[in-house]
């Protein structure tokens, strides 16, 4: 039992996993013989939900959409998930933890997954660049500010 009064900040992953993974390459084998010139369109979203009391799932949803001479090469989507022990953090400092600091732990992994997926496919890499966790978070409660 959690005695909630004595208990310090404290954070702990438990789990990371692929929640869901779908790699499509409808317009294959013709797409191999195109000059690989790609369109890379990339979105990202995260959900949270509390699972039990301190215990959250945070899911990062990626997709890549990537097109040559505006034929589909692959779709990839990805939604990378992890579980988290959040235990005594004020609210601002929970939101924070949640919308940035566990999508910046959970990164690397999808990142990885993604990699694997479409080599698997037989394409180029698609090297993601890192992604500012903070700085989208801070962007997301100025936008809510002004609303």
């Amino acid at each position: 039992m959690l005695d909630e009064k004595n208990q310090k900040e404290f954070f702990e992953i438990k789990r990371i996993y692929i929640k869901d993974a779908s790699f499509e390459a409808p317009n294959t084998p013709n797409i191999f013989y195109y000059d690989w010139i790609p369109n890379v369109k990339l979105n990202i979203n995260n959900t949270v939900k509390e699972i039990e009391k301190h215990m959250f799932e945070i899911v990062l949803k990626i997709q890549i959409t990537v097109k040559i001479q505006e034929q589909l090469a692959f779709l990839c989507d990805l939604d990378q998930a992890g579980i988290f022990l959040i235990i005594q953090i004020n609210q601002q400092k929970l939101k924070h933890c949640l919308y940035s600091d566990c999508p910046n732990i959970l990164f690397p992994y999808a990142r990885s997954n993604i990699s694997n997926l479409i080599s698997h496919g037989s394409f180029p890499p698609i090297n993601l660049a890192p992604i500012n966790f903070d700085a989208l978070y801070e962007n997301h409660i100025k936008l809510k500010e002004y609303q």
